[in-house]
């Protein structure tokens, strides 16, 4: 399959890929497209240009594009959950026994009394700190990652400058009032008015930003958000099912842009960068994943347009893992049994993002299903034997010695002859036997970068 020559609405794949990043911040499904609707009608109450609504439409719907960067390290430094972490944080008011109490109440979940206790002090003593850290490091990557995707600088930037404040106390840089991009100051009222509408209320919603105007927002926004509440098509839109569709409905989600292949695999190569950074452990995981499994395709003979899609459901396979909590994916002990049902939910999470993304409905099956084994024991459907498709096996294969391969949080990388030998015993049950001996002979053909993986010959 090509998309080549195709014209498709890039809005369609980006609001679709937002059910990923709403995973990643631990928000309530479809955030990100409610703070689109939002922020979209306080750009059309200002009278923005079509191009600067364009510019905005995009950086409100990957406004989170880097958030997955930062949370390994809320789990380090507040030995907590990082997708509750997150969606709490939202929550809380801009006063500092507002802020203390978070801290208390959010830090050392995961921790004995004692060190839950040394771990809040040290967070009260550099929270400060941690905070302009984390908010670096994501603000850093999402603007990257539109730039990646070839959005204009402005995007880039209107993302780097979300948690900037009005007052000049927000982060990274401390700008003040008009010195923020425009489009950031929307899109951080649109974020914060959705948070408070959804876990209260509208009213409730309106007070929070009213009560944080001239200090985190633009008061002349403020006023206009003030005007929209009053509008009953804006407020059933922002409360309707099928909002999604609404917002493919405003002006600039109606342009049919040149999708071709080059385009779609930039695409799909940020997002599955998005996957990675979600944990060091996973870091390169879904490019080493696509780079085997198109050497083992390879050697099947598979032709060279499957493999191209082939490819781009290996880079995705993992996109699920979004909306796991990095507290289980790094976590170095034997995990229970919710820890592992959560774990597995990522399976059915990559299946469910991709099937709404209409280039990508034929790989999401095949890339949800990567943890089925031959015997039917495996996750999400427990099918078996024909059941799965061979491309599903060829990304399993590579999943899985990649898996074994690489640095684990309760283990360091095994060598390769290690990783081939437990393979092997799992033939027929979880690993297709033609698909294993495709990956071996594939092993000799491997690019620079990834021929220093260690084998049991190597010192260590």
């Amino acid at each position: 399959m090509s998309v080549a020559q195709n014209t498709f609405p890039l809005s369609e794949l980006m609001i679709s890929l937002t059910t990923a990043l709403d995973m990643t911040e631990g928000q309530p499904p479809e955030h990100c497209i409610r703070c689109c609707w939002i922020g979209m009608h306080i750009g059309m109450q200002l009278e923005l240009s079509e191009p600067e609504l364009h510019d905005l439409f995009f950086t409100l719907l990957l406004k989170d594009a880097g958030c997955s960067s930062n949370a390994a390290r809320i789990c380090e430094l507040y030995a907590t959950d990082d997708l509750t972490f997150k969606r709490r944080y939202k929550t809380v008011g801009t006063s500092l026994s507002s802020v203390i109490n978070f801290i208390v109440k959010n830090t050392g979940s995961e921790q004995s009394w004692t060190e839950r206790i040394l771990t809040t002090i040290d967070i009260l003593k550099n929270g400060n700190d941690y905070a302009q850290e984390l908010i670096q490091t994501r603000c850093t990557r999402g603007a990257d990652v539109a730039r990646e995707l070839r959005f204009s600088e402005a995007v880039a930037q209107g993302i780097h400058s979300l948690d900037e404040h009005w007052n000049g106390q927000g982060r990274p840089e401390q700008r003040k009032g008009e010195a923020i991009p425009l489009f950031s100051r929307i899109a951080l009222l649109a974020q914060v008015f959705d948070v408070f509408q959804m876990e209260h209320s509208i009213e409730e919603a309106l007070q929070e930003i009213m009560a944080r105007s001239g200090v985190w927002f633009d008061p002349k926004l403020v006023e206009v958000v003030e005007q929209l509440v009053e509008n009953p098509r804006f407020l059933s839109g922002l409360k309707a099912t099928d909002i999604s569709q609404r917002v493919m409905n405003l002006p600039p989600a109606q342009a049919h842009l040149p999708l071709d292949d080059a385009y779609l695999e930039c695409i799909v190569t940020a997002f599955g960068k998005i996957v990675d950074a979600k944990s060091p452990y996973t870091a390169g995981h879904s490019e080493r994943v696509a780079v085997y499994t198109d050497l083992i395709a390879r050697q099947l003979a598979i032709s060279d347009a499957d493999r191209i899609w082939l490819r781009r459901a290996a880079l995705l396979h993992d996109i699920g893992k979004l909306g796991v909590s990095n507290a289980i994916l790094d976590k170095p002990g034997k995990l229970d049994e919710a820890e592992w049902r959560a774990v597995q939910a990522h399976a059915a999470y990559t299946e469910q993002i991709l099937y709404k993304l209409s280039p990508f409905k034929t790989l999401a099956r095949m890339a949800g299903a990567h943890h089925e084994k031959l015997d039917g024991t495996g996750y999400p459907r427990g099918v078996n034997g024909d059941e799965i498709s061979l491309m599903t096996r060829i990304i399993t294969t590579a999943d899985i010695f990649d898996a074994l391969s690489a640095e684990r949080p309760y283990r360091a990388a095994m060598p390769i002859d290690k990783a081939l030998a437990i393979m092997e015993e799992n033939l027929h049950t979880a690993i297709d036997p033609e698909c294993f001996a495709a990956l071996k002979k594939a092993l000799n053909l491997l690019p620079d970068e990834y021929t220093q993986l260690p084998h049991s010959s190597d010192k260590t």
